[in-house]
């Protein structure tokens, strides 16, 4: 099964902070990409990771061809055709950029939306950009001209409880206002998260896949459990949604990762993104449902609003 999600990369600032350097990846079918981006670092404002550190907030490229982007053509060569850049902030202080490289053609659709909100000009919710890759036309003019209130739709609904949100049949669902377009050109699953900035506007990232190509072939959000408290801080994160392409609905899991333990518990304690290339090997039963799943690797992202740990969100792959 293909995923929407192709390559992941992490990049994380320098020890003087002068530039961003790789600091690890997922590359799958796009091993020479990988060779090629190792070796690489990145200025504000140069490259994909460099234009979110710049820009503050979350980034999509559309369009590899004629932009900034520096590794054009064997990102062609891998059959990536955009990339969106996250930037995670533990305050003002940037911790690292998650990079997430997508990939499309005529039988396996999907699409990326980044919604926002700036209280000073208006109450709603807009796009601010979007790509729809091989999906129809009419999905991308409707999603162009929406827009929602705290609370409605999937970026509306995460925008009020500031927690991601998977839907698993969009279709179904009285949250997605979009169901009839969407399901035309067979998108049907939605995974929204927000993504917190330094300024107190708010983004939203929203990746729409279809049945046969899904974002990734599992997903899970970990939150702080409360009353494990150490210092002030919680101690552990417990699972408390989650989706699998395999198993289905996961809803919520007695088991706890502790702070530093494994990819999750890592990612958690740094404030950086972790990528891990075995899956199996991972604590509290998390590696044991992997292997059972034939899921091979993942990627942990911590969201931080205000220097506090709002959830650790997962994919899996």
């Amino acid at each position: 099964m293909k995923t929407f999600i192709r390559v992941v990369e992490v990049w994380v600032p320098s020890r003087d902070g002068s530039v961003l350097e790789f600091g690890g990846g997922l590359y799958g079918d796009a091993p020479f990409f990988g060779a090629l981006s190792e070796a690489r670092c990145f200025a504000m404002g140069e490259g994909l990771p460099g234009q979110a550190w710049e820009q503050g907030h979350p980034v999509i490229l559309k369009q590899f061809a004629g932009s900034y982007f520096q590794r054009t053509t064997s990102a062609k060569a891998a059959g990536l055709t955009c990339g969106i850049a996250l930037p995670v902030f533990a305050g003002d202080f940037l911790t690292s950029v998650l990079v997430l490289f997508c990939g499309d053609d005529q039988a396996h659709a999907g699409a990326i939306e980044l919604w926002h909100n700036d209280p000073a000009q208006s109450a709603d919710m807009k796009l601010a950009d979007g790509y729809y890759g091989t999906t129809a036309e009419v999905f991308e003019f409707t999603s162009r001209h929406t827009s929602f209130r705290r609370g409605t739709g999937l970026p509306g609904a995460v925008w009020e409880s500031g927690a991601p949100l998977f839907i698993e049949d969009l279709g179904k669902s009285n949250r997605f206002l979009r169901a009839d377009s969407a399901t035309k050109v067979g998108v049907n699953r939605g995974f929204a998260i927000p993504c917190p900035v330094r300024d107190g506007q708010t983004w939203v990232m929203a990746f729409l896949s279809a049945l046969g190509t899904p974002i990734a072939r599992r997903v899970e959000v970990w939150t702080p459990e409360g009353p494990r408290v150490r210092q002030g801080e919680p101690a552990a994160l417990m699972r408390t949604s989650g989706f699998c392409e395999q198993a289905g609905n996961l809803g919520a899991a007695a088991s706890v990762i502790e702070r530093g333990h494994g990819s999750i518990g890592q990612a958690f304690l740094t404030g950086v993104p972790v990528v891990s290339v075995d899956a199996g090997a991972e604590p509290a039963g998390v590696g044991a449902d992997a292997q059972a799943a034939g899921l091979q690797s993942l990627t942990a992202l911590p969201l931080i609003r205000d220097g506090k740990l709002l959830s650790v969100v997962v994919w899996y792959f």
